[in-house]
């Protein structure tokens, strides 16, 4: 095999908000895949690059990184890969260090530190349009000179931005020396001061030698920041935000929803009269294609949901936002760098609790875990848009407003202000009167590119469809075989699901749930809702193809049934006990992973399912009270 043939394996490395992953996007388009390292839950991005000179890269996205000595599981991570001391991945051949050209003072020390990896190493400048613009002028061949290892510009958000590092990684080829330059060696007690000092020192010669910077910051952003970070605007103008994408989730996600609906529908229908009468039509029609069906239709809002997330992220705006909060979030018993974890677990709160490893303050890191589950994720939204579009009107309020998305927006704001509260309690609890200042980087404002926007939405489809196509789609064939069997006696009076196992037990947990106005169909949703909450949809869509008295009403979209078959009592304590609901078992497990401790698992599933039936019961007894029963 010619070296051309061997692939060359780079690990791409950076602090966080510098470009990185534009750059990694860039650089591979589709050519990536995505797991998690082994052990850990922690992203592994993988891609490939073929040259234009026929050599071949393997990339490896690393974790965001502001230093080889870790505060974090991700920086550990990251400096492990690094030095080729990772268990299961292969040491890297050359790395690439991505910098943001405008911000040179905080992104060249981490610079030195890969320095004295001794790996073969090219230094990127993203960013360099940018800092161009502002009259950045840096000397790049002195840059180069000084520290002894290739150094080109990168515009990671321009198509053939890329094109000088890729020659200079050809140029380089398997036989890559080392930097030829490396600060002194240091030993005894004092190494590690003396070696932080000395990196401080070699980066302010090289600033002075190669950077002139006319202003430390850029004109918009110090405009926008005056707005943006004002104590009143910048909070109205974060509500803005949010409420624009709860209104968005329902408003543009409406008409490819009706197209899945219709589609999965049509699909059903033609099983059902396709295949022979028997068990096989029952399981594809009524469990496969109405179970899973009923979930994939609500992926269009879980991506407008993400779309607006990755937006905000790669703007630059989330970091003000938890500059914003930070007062506020302090009062409540968290700290500001609670927000990107909490922000994070709208989506899903399994990402959202791992990302609670960027808070140093233990008491602050637990308080988020706890409290991270009472955010409203994705896995929620096809229970709530199920619910609000069977029971609220789709009308406009003031002329402006949808109703549906009024009340959308109220259901996240209930889960904000519960954790803030909870977290509050926490915090009276264990009596911790102490101030933690918040110290984060605001990074330049700028325009998301709709590649990265576009590859971040397919790979988080992708996880949201192998989902559905996993433990979805076997809980449903699992609920379609409780629900079915055993079959009625020839004598039955009442309908054949009564005499099912499910049915059984979801007749039984009523003695339970009758309280909070909750049916046996309900109550059997809620058991495989425990392994995703997702999957109450689906099962809730099986119970009633499976329950229905003749074909066509087994066809029907499961909106209308329980329209017709609930109280608006119900409604309303279903979507409260889903603001509170215990999570779902992975969320468990990554609590448990996380803090490495049980107890911290039974409160957190004690207290969310004490606070779940105790908002329900209120909910559906004043709503009884007030004639919705």
């Amino acid at each position: 095999m010619s070296a051309a043939a061997v692939p060359l394996r780079l690990a791409l490395v950076g602090n966080p908000n510098s470009g990185k992953t534009a750059l990694f996007n860039l650089l591979t388009g589709s050519r990536q895949k995505v797991a998690n390292y082994a052990g850990v839950t922690v992203e592994r991005k993988e891609g490939r690059l073929v040259a234009p000179s026929g050599r071949q890269y393997a990339i490896l996205d690393l974790p965001g990184a502001y230093s080889l000595h870790p505060a974090s599981l991700d920086e550990a991570i990251a400096r492990d890969v690094c030095r080729g001391f990772y268990p299961g991945e292969p040491a890297p051949d050359a790395l690439v260090c991505v910098v943001d050209a405008t911000n040179l003072r905080l992104h060249l020390r981490f610079v030195l530190e890969l320095r004295e990896i001794g790996k073969p190493m090219v230094v990127a400048l993203n960013m360099a349009d940018a800092a161009r613009r502002r009259g950045i002028e840096i000397d790049i061949a002195a840059l180069q000179r000084e520290l002894g290892v290739p150094v080109v510009e990168t515009v990671a958000v321009r198509r053939g931005g890329a094109k000088a590092l890729v020659e200079a990684l050809d140029w380089m080829g398997a036989d890559a020396q080392p930097p030829q330059k490396k600060l002194s060696e240091r030993h005894g007690a004092a190494a590690g001061a003396e070696e932080a000092q000395d990196l401080h020192a070699e980066t302010r010669r090289l600033l002075s030698l190669a950077v002139t910077m006319p202003r430390r910051t850029a004109r918009i952003d110090d405009a926008l920041d005056r707005w943006l970070l004002h104590p009143v605007f910048g909070l109205l103008a974060l509500a803005a935000v949010m409420f624009l994408i709860f209104q968005a989730v329902y408003a543009w996600a409406t008409p490819m929803m009706d197209a899945i609906d219709a589609g999965t529908a049509a699909l059903g229908a033609w099983v059902s009269t396709t295949l022979p009468e028997g068990p096989l039509n029952s399981l594809l029609a009524d469990g496969i294609i109405a179970g899973v069906g009923g979930v994939i239709v609500f992926l269009p809002q879980i991506l407008i949901l993400f779309a607006f997330i990755l937006a905000l992220e790669e703007s630059g705006y989330l970091p003000r936002a938890a500059f914003l909060l930070d007062r506020m979030m302090a009062a409540a018993g968290l700290s500001g760098r609670s927000f990107i974890p909490l922000l994070s677990s709208f989506a899903c709160a399994i990402p959202g609790i791992m990302a609670t490893r960027s808070i140093q303050d233990p008491r602050d890191r637990l308080a988020t875990i706890m409290v991270a589950p009472l955010m409203t994720c994705s896995a929620r939204l096809p229970v709530y848009a199920l619910l609000i579009g069977a029971f609220i009107p789709q009308q406009k309020v003031w002329g402006v407003f949808n109703l549906q998305g009024l009340v959308l927006f109220a259901l996240y704001m209930a889960g904000i202000l519960s954790a803030l509260m909870v977290s509050w309690v926490m915090k009276k609890w264990r009596r911790d009167k102490s101030e933690h200042a918040l110290l984060l980087e605001l990074p330049s404002y700028r325009l998301p590119h709709p590649r990265d926007l576009l590859i971040g939405l397919y790979e988080r489809a992708m996880i949201f469809l192998k989902r559905v196509g996993g433990i979805i789609l076997a809980l449903t064939i699992l609920l379609w075989f409780l629900l079915s069997f055993p079959a009625a006696p020839p004598d039955a009076v009442g309908p054949a699901i009564d005499y099912s196992f499910a049915g059984r037990i979801g007749h039984a947990m009523t003695a339970v749930f009758a309280p909070v106005g909750f049916n046996w169909q309900i109550c059997i949703a809620l058991i495989p809702g425990l392994a995703a909450r997702e999957v109450a949809v689906s099962s809730l869509a099986t119970v009633y193809a499976l329950s229905a008295a003749n074909d066509e009403a087994a066809a029907q979209a499961l909106s209308p049934l329980i329209a017709n078959g609930w109280s608006l009592a119900t409604a309303l304590s279903l979507l409260v006990w889903f603001i509170y609901a215990p999570q779902c078992i992975s969320t468990l497990a990554t609590i448990r992973r996380e803090t490495n401790s049980w107890k911290q698992v039974a409160i957190s599933a004690g207290y969310l399912f004490g606070l779940a039936y105790l908002a329900s019961f209120v909910t559906y007894q004043v709503a009884v009270a007030l004639g919705a029963g």
